[in-house]
């Protein structure tokens, strides 16, 4: 069996960026769902929804690349850390699903829709707190040996995982509310520069109820009379006191970006400095990274992969936020606009033909195909077999991805979502050329 090797200086750079961008970068915007169950304002709700939906699923990428970093750099964590922690694992994930939801279908939607707009801050609250709760399991410690989880399925909950997932609605707070004053105007604009101040001081007095509380809740012990320690954490720690009294002038005053990139200097710190603390111990009391780590080969190949990977996630990330640059405005719904062309009677009204049933039949077997080979070949790797699966399996998927594409044509078909002409208002059915209906 392979040993673990000391991970490259690199590896756990790649592991830092990660985990740090999506704190950063996704927080704001899961601190913004949370703000709109706070606001009563219908159409600041709607405005907040249609801001987060430019950089939402930009934000959430980083989270799958620390994933696949930790997966395949630190095993001996994951071993540990996931049969400890999978009930709110697994409600954070359903939370991020309805999440997308609530936020897609309300942007799609014309009005706004009071069920979308809670779904959507909902779950944004539900996914702030399973993530504080997984982080306080982690850092108060979980019942271990060898490397093996040997605690119960309530061994995530402690008090200083409650504490933790408390702080962290509050940070995640004050960057939703400094990422609404730099992104909004009017009414908008007001309401999130009156709640920055509130917000900061709750989440000064989260950061130093939780720094407190970890040399408590913690098994291990803290080497702070080692100097470079001592020196980086002080360090961390004082810019993150600098970030905060910058972001609590700049809320309410020009220019708008200040306690957005102050809140964010502090985030950034704070992480850094709690790597300070508790590096090398990745999950308490005593599991290292020389531990946790994989073999020296797996590193090399994740730092080449995901290295080659994360500046794509980057410019991404980049030119979203050069594209919605500037304060948001809403544009009115427009209807659609006739035609200047004068009509002589010679225009002839386009009409889409309609796909041929076979081109229909053969693509969506293909699909299907597809999809049971994407099964079968991820069972087959990831699931540690050597065979396929099963053929009733592949029977049953199948069928019900047929089924379900038969279902929803006949629904959409009655819906009259298909095979509608194009051209102007007077070419739809039962609309006469100026737009009146008989």
């Amino acid at each position: 069996m392979p040993t673990p090797a000391a991970a490259p200086p690199t590896l756990w750079a790649l592991v830092l960026l990660s985990l740090g961008a999506y704190v950063v970068l996704d927080g704001y915007d899961l601190g913004v769902g949370m703000l709109s169950l706070l606001d009563r304002d219908e159409r600041r709700r709607r405005e907040y929804n249609e801001l987060i939906a430019t950089a939402w699923d930009a934000n959430e990428s980083w989270i799958i690349l620390a994933g696949v970093t930790l997966w395949a750099g630190l095993p001996g964590a994951y071993a540990t850390v996931l049969p400890g922690v999978y009930p709110p694992l697994i409600a954070m994930l359903f939370a991020v699903i309805l999440r997308g939801m609530g936020l897609e279908f309300q942007s799609a939607s014309g009005t706004y829709r009071r069920g979308w707009g809670l779904l959507f801050g909902g779950a944004s609250l539900a996914v702030t707190l399973c993530q504080g709760l997984v982080i306080g399991a982690v850092l108060s410690g979980l019942p271990q040996r060898d490397g093996h989880f040997t605690g119960d399925a309530l061994a995530w909950l402690t008090p200083y995982s409650v504490l933790c997932a408390l702080g962290l609605v509050c940070v995640y707070l004050l960057a939703g509310a400094a990422w609404l004053q730099d992104k909004t105007e009017g009414t908008a604009h007001a309401w999130a520069a009156r709640l920055g101040r509130p917000l900061l001081g709750a989440t000064a007095v989260a950061a130093l109820v939780l720094g407190f509380g970890l040399e408590v809740a913690d098994p291990q012990r803290f080497h702070f009379e080692q100097p470079l320690r001592a020196t980086l954490f002080w360090l961390a720690a004082a810019a993150a006191a600098v970030c905060g009294a910058v972001a609590w002038y700049g809320f309410g005053r020009r220019p708008d970006w200040r306690p957005f990139a102050a809140v964010l200097g502090a985030e950034a710190a704070g992480l850094l400095a709690l790597v300070a603390a508790t590096v090398p111990v990745v999950v308490s009391p005593s599991l290292t990274l020389s531990e946790a780590s994989s073999p020296h080969g797996s590193q090399v190949f994740l730092v080449v992969g995901v290295g080659l990977c994360m500046p794509f996630v980057l410019a991404y990330n980049i030119y979203a936020w050069w594209v919605f640059r500037g304060k948001f405005r809403e544009s009115a719904r427009q209807a659609p606009a006739a035609t200047t062309a004068p009509d002589d009677g010679t225009a002839v009204p386009f009409t889409p033909r309609p796909e041929s049933r076979v081109v229909v039949l053969v693509r969506r077997t293909l699909l299907t195909l597809l999809g049971v080979l994407l099964a079968a070949v991820s069972q087959d790797i990831f699931g540690g077999e050597s065979t396929w699966v099963d053929p009733l399996g592949v029977a049953l998927l199948a069928g019900t991805a047929l089924v379900a594409w038969i279902l929803g044509d006949r629904r959409d078909g009655r819906l009259g979502e298909y095979d509608l002409p194009g051209g102007l208002p007077g070419d739809l059915p039962g609309v006469l050329p100026g737009g009146e209906r008989p």
